[in-house]
């Protein structure tokens, strides 16, 4: 019998794409578009990214037995069409096998499914909750052979963590890494996904195909930044960050092992235009995958409602943002002029509804009750919850979806009104600190975003960007009255959140002890507003939500 040589070529088309979670039909039709396009390329493969069919992270919708079927027909279809002697696929989705509810990968070439790997690592940190809804694999996987190739299919969390999948993979026979995975942006996250995957490539000897996901998702958004690395550690492919594409990447074997040869080489954006488009791209997601044809926001002059308008408009163009300014007594003439130049920069409608009438109708109808003057918080409270009121109006009687424009430094301390300002379907800059939406707000007068629909030049008037601060519901009011300095609020708050850094620590940095036990107090009284906000899209290492899950109820305080 005459053996086959193992081919010494392969070509691996990485399908980088936006799938909506629970949309099993149409991520399935996605992914057919991606395979005839990658067909069209020459590609003898190709790898989509976790959990594609059922969209990630699909959380407790796995455990309704009806999903999970719809998504095994689905790939059962998938299967089907590789009889056309086109492309082979890999594509990652929930299977449920006698040893349990799987995150597993399946392989399908010749009309069928020829192999199906499950993930053995299941994270439980941070933005992931798998092991609520997965069982871990069985065993630990073995490479599938591929039209004569050995391919190893690790899914994410297996080349994070240290179970020694790749290892293993390496000793029981696999020439190639595939990876598929559902990694989140933070910032600085591309760097982080390279180091992982370059240990990986030193310690299993093999080269490396990471295949992520791109899109938001509730809190989280997909960025996509696929890439390769050569077992010599060798960046040797790089797609871009934030932008679908179904990209082609050439193999050859070289000797004992396998390298890519072939593929595109993109730059990835620097912090603060990642961050600005993460925000973007979430938005945009959140509003059309949730069936929203436009939105509204309070514009009020001041630097948050500006960039959350500029981000709406970038990211659904300006006919789908309608931006309103509610005036009341201690509204500054400036503000009415920045709120209207703002508008006029980005092209929105603008409407002006003041408040007056229905806050003073709210201090008439509670003088008797109050036995005198509303005054002092009450009397602020009221103004913002007008402000929230007629948004909800507005969104009532249009269906526009109202977005909150509170930063992360206001919502870690309670500088908020529930049912005011906090009203709202989603956040852009919930995880933001306030200076750094003032460096994303001047980087954005300079740039215009790569897939942004909004204008170039300045779109956020320098005024706004200048002026102190100010929620404007007192005479001569700014958030300094209240809070400390914002780089020295942000600076501690970072420390609390991000590093859960002890007040010595804290003080050794050079703050105030007074003040960081003031800002901890702060931080731990607000978790009940933070509870219910709105979501918001992740941009830090520890967000509010799905990565720091705090009790309400908490006595402790940090007294050293």
């Amino acid at each position: 019998m005459t053996r086959t040589a193992p081919p010494d070529s392969l070509r691996i088309a990485v399908a980088q794409l936006n799938p909506t979670v629970g949309d099993v039909a149409g991520n399935l039709a996605m992914a057919r578009r991606a395979r005839a396009e990658a067909a069209a390329a020459g590609a003898d493969l190709v790898l989509f990214t976790e959990l594609f069919i059922a969209g990630y992270p699909p959380e407790d919708l796995v455990l309704k037995p009806a999903f999970v079927a719809a998504c095994e027909r689905a790939v059962a279809e998938l299967a089907a069409d590789t009889a056309d002697g086109g492309p082979g696929v890999v594509v990652g989705t929930p299977l449920r096998r006698p040893s349990g509810l799987h995150n597993s990968v399946v392989v399908l070439d010749g009309g069928r499914q020829i192999a199906e790997r499950y993930k053995l690592d299941l994270p439980n940190y941070g933005e992931f909750d798998e092991k609520r809804v997965f069982q871990t694999g069985p065993d630990m996987p073995g490479p599938v052979n591929f039209r004569g190739v050995r391919l190893g299919l690790p899914i994410c969390e297996d080349v994070w963590g240290d179970l020694g999948v790749c290892e293993t993979l390496a000793e029981s026979g696999a020439e190639l890494l595939l990876v598929p995975n559902g990694s989140p942006y933070h910032r600085g996250k591309v760097d982080v996904r390279q180091q992982v995957v370059v240990r990986q490539a030193i310690e299993s000897g093999l080269p490396i195909l990471y295949a992520n996901q791109l899109g938001g998702q509730d809190e989280l958004v997909f960025d996509g930044a696929s890439f390769a690395i050569n077992a010599d550690r060798s960046l040797a492919f790089q797609m871009p960050q934030f932008e679908a594409a179904v990209a082609l990447s050439a193999w050859k074997r070289e000797g004992e092992g396998w390298r890519c040869v072939e593929g595109p080489l993109a730059v990835v954006p620097e912090t603060e235009e990642a961050d600005y488009r993460a925000c973007m791209l979430g938005l945009r997601d959140y509003v059309d995958k949730n069936g929203f044809r436009d939105v509204v926001l309070g514009l009020s002059g001041g630097i948050d409602s500006a960039i959350c308008a500029a981000l709406a408009v970038d990211a659904l163009g300006a006919a789908r943002v309608r931006c309103v300014m509610m005036p009341y007594r201690y509204t500054s003439p400036e503000s009415l002029k920045d709120a209207q130049d703002c508008a006029d920069a980005l092209g929105v409608r603008y409407d002006i509804v003041p408040i007056f009438e229905p806050v003073e109708g709210f201090f008439s109808a509670l003088a008797p009750l109050f036995q005198g003057e509303v005054e002092g918080v009450t009397a602020e409270n009221l103004q913002s919850r007008a402000r929230g009121t007629i948004l909800m109006a507005i969104s009532n009687r249009f269906g526009s979806m109202v977005v909150t424009t509170g930063n992360k430094s206001e919502m870690s301390v309670g500088y908020a009104t529930l049912y005011g300002d906090m009203n709202g379907g989603f956040n852009p800059i919930k995880d933001l600190y306030k200076m750094q939406v003032y460096a994303l707000s001047r980087w954005r007068n300079e740039n215009v975003p790569q897939g942004a629909l909004g204008p170039g030049g300045v779109v956020i008037p320098r005024n706004i960007i200048d002026k102190a601060p100010s929620a404007e519901l007192r005479p001569d009011q700014t958030d300094q009255d209240s809070l400390p300095p914002y780089p020295v609020l942000d600076d501690i708050l970072e420390c609390l959140v991000e590093g859960e850094m002890g007040v010595d620590d804290i003080v050794a940095r050079g703050h105030d002890r007074g003040t960081v036990h003031r800002v901890e107090h702060l931080l731990y009284i607000a978790e009940y507003k933070r509870r219910q906000a709105a979501p918001g899209v992740k941009i830090t290492k520890k967000n509010f939500g799905r990565d720091r899950r705090y009790p309400i109820t908490n006595r402790f305080r940090d007294r050293t």
